[in-house]
């Protein structure tokens, strides 16, 4: 059956029924997350940024990414803000079911060894929420 783009648009509004991806899910959990430091935290503006380093891309764009210096496994958001324990605060988001990719698992080994950073995993807008207030009341 083919749809007119009039009946496309009104089944992307209405989220049509189908069942949501995963990474749509955790693409959502970080977009939510996003938004609510910035309405709570105007004053760290710019501290909490994504690192664009997932999604599938073409060789000559991966090549061209790796060759300006993105490496596999970063966090997905770092906040630059420093506390009493931490220079940063990096967060990898997940869903409920996710799990870490071997090259998360390592940069997260890498940057945590020496004890300068924090690294959460965050499943949840509860998560992320609880994570930041934590590490932004150990002032």
């Amino acid at each position: 059956m083919k749809m007119t783009l009039d009946q496309m648009v009104a089944l992307a509004l209405s989220g049509g029924n189908h069942r949501k991806r995963p990474a749509d899910e955790e693409h959502r959990i970080q977009c939510e997350c996003v938004r609510w430091f910035r309405l709570q935290y105007p004053r760290l503006r710019g501290r909490l940024f994504a690192v664009p380093n997932g999604g599938r891309r073409d060789q000559t764009t991966a090549a061209r990414l790796k060759a300006e210096g993105v490496v596999p496994g970063v966090a997905d958001l770092i906040l630059l803000k420093s506390n009493r324990d931490y220079g940063a605060l990096l967060i990898e988001m997940k869903t409920a079911k996710g799990r870490q990719s071997e090259s998360q698992k390592e940069w997260q080994k890498c940057l945590c060894a020496d004890g300068e950073y924090q690294y959460v995993v965050c499943r949840s807008v509860d998560d992320f929420r609880n994570e930041v207030t934590n590490y932004l009341n150990n002032e």
